[in-house]
């Protein structure tokens, strides 16, 4: 007797991923914020890759018999929603494509696995490190150390008695890090501060 394997976790398509288990679509290894009802739908579209799947189908499977909802306006803002987290458009579809009055079809390659990719360990130490060394250099160049920066840009007749710190930026594209940013600026403002010359 064959045993019988559950279905794969983790489905990929193009730069994403969608993990069944956890209820998260992810796009290079990066989160999209994604309601419950429109995984469900991208998640019964993923499952059968290049096949209809109808409304009729979609309404069994997301809402049961004895749950009055208005079906049209709901399967139509979950299809609208799954569309705007791949970036996906009805009129030049990449990943979904409708089938007026009948259903709906994924027409990107899935791929099946039951591991998620893990996101890069030291990515966000490298992303920390690499701020503060900015900074560094910025404070030296403030603080001139070593004249160099008489040597670089001529004589040194001409002094520097101010500074303007420009906000650094979140080049992570992680919304959630912006503190790093806006607290390494901080920082930068406040050493550069104490320095009487300027």
């Amino acid at each position: 007797m064959s045993e019988v394997l559950p279905p794969p976790s983790v489905l990929r398509f193009g730069a994403f991923e969608a993990d069944l288990r956890a209820g998260e679509l992810r796009k290079r290894r990066r989160k999209i914020r994604l309601q419950e009802k429109p995984f469900q739908v991208l998640a019964a579209l993923l499952q059968r890759p290049g096949e209809v799947v109808t409304r009729e189908e979609l309404r069994e499977k997301l809402w049961p018999a004895e749950t009055f909802v208005e079906f049209d306006d709901n399967i139509n803002t979950a299809i609208s929603r799954v569309r705007e987290a791949l970036g996906d458009t009805a009129e030049h579809p990449h990943f979904v494509e409708t089938l007026p009055r009948h259903g709906y079809r994924f027409i990107a390659a899935v791929e099946s696995t039951d591991e998620p990719s893990r996101p890069a360990a030291g990515l966000r130490l490298i992303w920390i490190a690499g701020l503060a060394f900015l900074a560094l250099v910025v404070a030296a160049f403030a603080l001139n150390v070593g004249q160099w920066r008489e040597r670089l840009f001529g004589t040194g007749s001409s002094s520097i008695r101010s500074l303007a710190v420009l906000p650094l930026e979140n080049l992570s594209s992680d919304p959630e890090q912006d503190y790093f940013a806006d607290g390494m600026t901080e920082a930068l403002i406040t050493e550069l501060g104490k320095i009487s010359a300027l």
